[in-house]
């Protein structure tokens, strides 16, 4: 099998990429080839031999469909891809996109289409809530300062500030609140959403959806340590029927196809909050092959 694996980068803030690839390495050895997808010549994941086979660089997301087509279908000629999976919520719409196209070039994936990927946006996770009965914290959408300091009246501090796509702070002050939106903002465009903070315990949970309502699989892991930036460090596997029924409902609901992460708070009620749902497999999905259950060996093989 050649495997084409996006998110190599392996910091301080983690891409899926290296993961992914150590999970599918565990389950199929020396039958596997990898070929890396990269944004940049420095991600970690292209120099780890024992990771990557070999890298080709790839257009960023901002460059649109046809260029991101033109490039694999070169590298697609030269490597003979049968799958790609790619670990980036920003280059999804992307990849979907152009995926009849690969899959009429024989390249299988394995991925939401873009209403599933639209309806558990950060924009749209209150009111996708709301429709289907989760608890989800009150947010609003902030394109300005203006809008911001409204969002604080009326959400309160401590409040969280969210990039479009990644980060998350919690701001005690309105300076503090305002240095995050212009940060986020500069960085991952508009609208940043300002969220309620809710006080608990984080818990991440990995899944897989087969495109039907079926749940294959449902990973739920607290986080023991995390980096500067939230990220998961260490972690370890929680038994709890409630989150494996929370994880099942939202995949019942939206007839979620490929893997997803659920970033959840349990406040002092014991009540579970979800505060996103990622569209793709977290960087610490190698937990579950640890775990018994191999999700990104799961997807090559329903992908294939």
């Amino acid at each position: 099998m050649i495997i084409a694996i996006t998110g190599l980068n392996a910091n301080d803030n983690p891409g899926p990429g290296v993961a992914v690839i150590r999970a599918l390495r565990e389950e199929f050895g020396p039958a596997l080839t990898i070929i890396g997808l990269s944004y940049e010549s420095l991600e970690p994941g292209i120099y780890l031999d024992t990771v990557v086979d070999k890298t080709y660089q790839i257009p960023y997301p901002t460059a649109g469909t046809a260029a991101l087509k033109d490039r694999l279908e070169y590298i697609h000629e030269q490597e003979g891809l049968n799958l790609i999976i790619p670990n980036y919520d920003a280059e999804l719409y992307n990849f979907i996109k152009i995926s009849p196209l690969l899959k009429s070039k024989g390249i299988k994936t394995f991925l939401p289409n873009h209403e599933q990927l639209e309806v558990r946006d950060k924009i749209n996770l209150y009111e996708f809530g709301k429709k289907h009965g989760f608890s989800v914290p009150a947010d609003q959408k902030v394109n300005s300062i203006i809008d911001l300091t409204k969002a604080a009246e009326e959400l309160g501090y401590p409040l969280v500030v969210k990039g479009k796509y990644y980060e998350a702070y919690v701001n005690h002050t309105a300076d503090v609140a305002q240095k995050s939106f212009h940060l986020l903002s500069a960085k991952w465009g508009l609208p940043v959403i300002a969220q309620q903070f809710i006080k608990g315990t984080e818990i991440n949970i990995a899944g897989r959806g087969d495109g039907k309502g079926n749940t294959i699989s449902v990973i739920p892991m607290r986080k023991l340590y995390i980096t500067d930036k939230g990220k998961a460090w260490a972690g370890i596997t929680i038994e709890n029927n409630d989150l494996i029924k929370l994880a099942q409902k939202f995949v019942k609901a939206t007839k979620w196809k490929g893997g997803f992460e659920m970033e959840i708070m349990c406040d002092a009620d014991g009540e579970f909050f979800i505060m996103e749902i990622n569209p793709r497999f977290p960087a610490w999905i190698y937990l579950t092959a640890g775990a018994g259950q191999n999700q990104p060996a799961a997807l090559v093989r329903m992908a294939l």
